[in-house]
């Protein structure tokens, strides 16, 4: 049984989407190709046009991660400029987009209305009224390694709609299965059920596994 791995760091990877690097080659198995909120200060210009050839590359799955963090030290009018920017280049190739959101999830709901693709929130682990405004405005989540040990956070999951869901490692070491059982348990349903179900929701996304 294969454990798709929605955002990881790992390019010898086979099942997952690879989150590729600036001028980075390109692995042989899928990835995503966009420009994080603390890349977007230093030759921007620059990273968008890599950004435009690279994302039309048969393995990139979709755009990101990219969006919106409100820790770094990067001007937020330069932030929504690039967000935007990559927005509409995912609007054009049709291909989803991996959003980074870091204390900036009221402004994230505005550009939720420029988008014509889906927007996958990666690595959620916030409250659950935050998740609950998410999904009432469309997004998709994905979760890491924090469902292995926050309460709060498993008992979000507990009714959270499996066609909106998404498993992921980031940049954590651990296998990714550990993860899929632990939901798996959380939502009483076997672990083929939880991958099948995970297998439809990238297929709507336009990624056949």
């Amino acid at each position: 049984m294969g454990f798709f791995d929605f955002h990881h760091h790992d390019a010898g990877k086979n099942l997952g989407i690879y989150n590729l690097k600036f001028n980075e080659i390109p692995p042989e198995n899928y990835f995503s190709a966009g420009i994080h909120p603390d890349a977007v200060a230093d030759d921007f210009e620059e990273k968008l046009n890599w950004l435009l050839k690279i994302s039309a590359h048969k393995n990139c799955v979709a755009i990101g991660e990219c969006g919106l963090d409100g820790l770094i030290d990067v001007e937020e009018k330069l932030q929504q400029k690039a967000f935007l920017a990559q927005i509409e280049i995912a609007n054009s190739l049709q291909k989803p987009l991996i959003i980074h959101c870091v204390k900036r999830f009221s402004q994230l709901l505005q550009f939720r209305k420029m988008a014509k693709v889906p927007m996958i929130v990666h690595g959620f682990n916030k409250r659950k009224t935050i998740g609950d405004d998410l999904l009432k405005n469309g997004f998709c989540l994905s979760f890491g390694k924090s469902v292995l040990y926050n309460v709060n956070l498993q008992e979000f999951l507990k009714d959270f709609p499996t066609e909106k869901l998404f498993l992921e490692t980031d940049s954590s070491n651990f296998e990714i299965k550990e993860l899929y059982q632990k939901v798996a348990d959380l939502k009483k349903i076997s672990l083929e059920d939880l991958t099948q179900k995970i297998k439809e929701n990238l297929k709507n996304l336009q990624i056949p596994i």
